[in-house]
């Protein structure tokens, strides 16, 4: 994410959503616009806790490959969509992958 030149940063975002049409809707706006080149869907069961109270619910997962250096740009539009308050919007690098793979993310996230 600090990193300017023209090698991509290789990452995972984790964002959760409370229902698989949110969840979905906002894939597909990642996607769209680039900013992502595959966010994968999976239902979780979260435990956690908001405002000193523990809760505990039905949640998507998504868990969206990108180039991190459009970071910003993703967790603006992730707000954007988001219905929660404070979104969880949490990224890692990717430290390895598959050559092919690294490049097909390369090529299917807009660059700048």
């Amino acid at each position: 994410m600090k990193n300017r030149s023209d090698e991509p940063e290789y990452g995972i975002v984790w964002v959760t959503a409370p229902s698989r049409t949110e969840a979905s809707a906002i894939a597909e706006a990642l996607v769209k616009s680039r900013l992502a080149a595959c966010v994968s869907l999976t239902p979780i069961h979260s435990i956690y806790t908001w405002r000193e109270t523990i809760n505990k619910e039905e949640e998507w997962q998504l868990t969206i490959k990108t180039d991190l250096r459009q970071f910003a740009r993703l967790e603006s539009t992730v707000k954007s969509l988001h219905s929660y308050e404070v979104p969880e919007i949490i990224a890692t690098p990717i430290i390895a992958g598959s050559t092919p793979y690294l490049n097909w993310i390369s090529e299917s996230v807009v660059r700048g």
